[in-house]
């Protein structure tokens, strides 16, 4: 039995909320699971840390991160915290995070759940498909670069590599090939969302797309524009299994996608590396919310039921793969029979209320249907 390092970033806002709220989810389930050990150790991170001594990230916070085998972080920055340039810090903590990390490729599923209310007035066969954006390049790496000429003329560069692509490519095929396919008729299919049509880096980013995806026979591949894709999400989300695409595009659709299926109160997220995994719900810190426990916890529980899973592809270990489906399945559960719900879902439910709930219905492996 190994036992998992989980290092903790309960972060600002509502996220000490959500990450106590979670925690009482993963210790039931590891207090119910054989063989499951995890060791968590916890941090003061974020805008309220920079408040206090003018750093979001210590030094020794960032080593347990990457000494521990995945990193699972609640909402981070504040708008009223900001670095003397007038910009919030929780972009340069993230950015750096990820970078000391080697987090290549971020992943958002956009699932929709029984219970859980749904923008569009006709889901066909159901909505189940992932956005994953490369994570380190594309408009991205001109974060804390880029040039401005006097009060007239500003730059950024957007940046595709082969090696990027190819990495966000190969991780989105490999998901592919353990998914069930896209809902319309069970085909495992990678989809390339770009601008290839105009940009260079995006014809050169499509190219790199199919060279790399051809090594996955049993994985159908195509591509389309970005432009179409926000169309076809909103009128036949139904035929996309996996998308893969460059930082910004996957930023701006992975929140169109959140909104289709409950908002981003349940859109977890994981950022993955070769080595190294970060995983945080998509939602941000809510202030206003802060303290008066109504925030919902199920998107970073959700993250959570993420992180269980790559850990058991990661370590090949069936124990913790069970328990990721186990977390995913309680959440559907509650959501499903629409009782204990928080305000955003349209409920009166707590925080701690949600995260009880959720934590009365894992059920063994055995019953697991997702």
């Amino acid at each position: 039995m190994t036992q998992y390092k989980i290092a903790l970033l309960p972060g600002d806002g509502i996220g000490p909320e959500c990450m106590a709220a979670t925690r009482i989810v993963l210790d039931r389930l590891v207090a119910d699971t054989p063989g499951l050990d995890l060791e968590f150790t916890s941090h003061h991170a974020g805008a309220e840390l920079y408040r206090e001594t003018g750093e979001t990230l210590p030094d020794a916070v960032l080593q347990d991160c990457l000494q521990a085998h995945a990193v699972l972080l609640s909402a981070i920055g504040l708008p009223d915290v900001r670095q003397p340039d007038g910009t919030e810090v929780q972009p340069t903590m993230m950015v750096g995070l990820r970078r000391a990390l080697g987090v290549h490729s971020a992943v958002r599923p956009v699932k929709l759940y029984p219970g859980a209310p749904c923008a569009l007035r006709d889901t066909g066969p159901g909505i189940d498909f992932v956005v994953i954006r490369e994570n380190l390049e594309g408009l991205f790496a001109s974060f804390g670069g880029g040039s401005q000429v006097g009060n007239e003329v500003a730059t950024d560069t957007l940046v595709v590599t082969r090696q990027g692509t190819r990495q966000v490519v190969d991780y989105a095929c490999r998901l592919a090939r353990r998914r069930k396919g896209r809902p319309s008729d069970g085909q495992r299919m990678v989809t390339c969302v770009d601008k290839a049509n105009v940009f260079r880096s995006f014809a050169f980013f499509r190219k790199v797309f199919f060279e790399t995806a051809a090594a996955h026979a049993d994985v159908v591949s195509d591509a389309v524009y970005v432009d179409a894709m926000s169309l076809y999400m909103v009128q036949k989300p139904w035929d996309f299994d996996v998308l893969v695409m460059e930082n910004q595009f996957g930023d701006i659709l992975s929140d169109l996608g959140a909104g289709l299926v409950g908002g981003l109160g349940l859109g977890p997220s994981g950022e993955i590396g070769e080595r190294h995994a970060l995983f945080q719900p998509s939602h941000g810190t809510a202030p206003q919310l802060a303290g008066k426990n109504v925030a919902n916890p199920m998107a970073t529980i959700l993250s959570a039921a993420m992180m269980m899973d790559w850990l058991g592809d990661q370590h090949q270990d069936p124990v913790c793969t069970q328990a990721g489906l186990q977390l995913e399945a309680a959440v559907a559960s509650v959501l499903a029979a629409e009782q204990v719900l928080t305000p955003d879902l349209g409920g009166s439910a707590s925080t701690t209320e949600v995260a009880q709930a959720v934590a009365q219905s894992l059920e063994p492996s055995s019953k697991i249907s997702v």
